[in-house]
């Protein structure tokens, strides 16, 4: 999608950072780590590991190097999700629950497509709908995430975003593109 003569807009996305298992990773400390690995132009959203940045670098590239900064700072893996403006617009207009509270439906993002038995799988559902994505789960919560024992085996290794957030990083992604 990039080459070394043309700037793509990314938006990376943390897994466990401030929420669980990482510790804790200041906003200010991600913007400096992403300086200092050559991306430009960057913002944070939100204090859960959400960063936006242009780079002349690959989608693989630019997570790789992200990957390997941040392990050095935790002194463990920290998954990192990277997507295009035009892969988090196709997450939002793909979204079969797109009809229900935003606040209350998440996308888990993965590495792969989720397998085909993660829906069986699942466990601790109740009222909870899940539908997959080419990359991601989408779940509705129903009536709220806190009283929920859902698990999903095949989203251990991802990380969640509920729609609110997802549609606000699009819409920080389009605006820098339009500049």
């Amino acid at each position: 999608m990039s080459n070394s003569n043309q700037t793509s807009t990314y938006i990376a996305l943390l897994r466990a950072v401030n929420v669980g298992g990482t510790g804790k990773l200041s906003m200010k400390t991600l913007v400096e780590m992403c300086e200092l690995l050559g991306f430009t132009g960057v913002q944070t959203y939100i204090a859960s590991g959400n960063v936006l940045f242009d780079s002349e670098q690959s989608a693989v590239t630019c997570r790789a190097l992200l990957e390997a900064a941040l392990q050095r700072y935790a002194g463990k893996p920290v998954g990192v999700f990277i997507r295009t403006p035009a892969e988090l617009a196709a997450i939002l207009n793909a979204n079969p629950y797109a009809d229900k509270a935003p606040n209350r439906t998440v996308t888990i993002f993965l590495d792969d497509a989720p397998d085909t038995g993660a829906i069986t799988s699942a466990k601790g559902r109740k009222e909870e709908e899940i539908a997959f994505g080419s990359q991601h789960i989408y779940v509705h919560y129903g009536d709220g995430m806190a009283d929920s024992k859902l698990v999903i085996p095949a989203a251990s290794n991802g990380t969640a975003r509920n729609m609110n957030t997802v549609a606000k990083l699009l819409a920080l992604a389009e605006k820098r593109c339009s500049k």
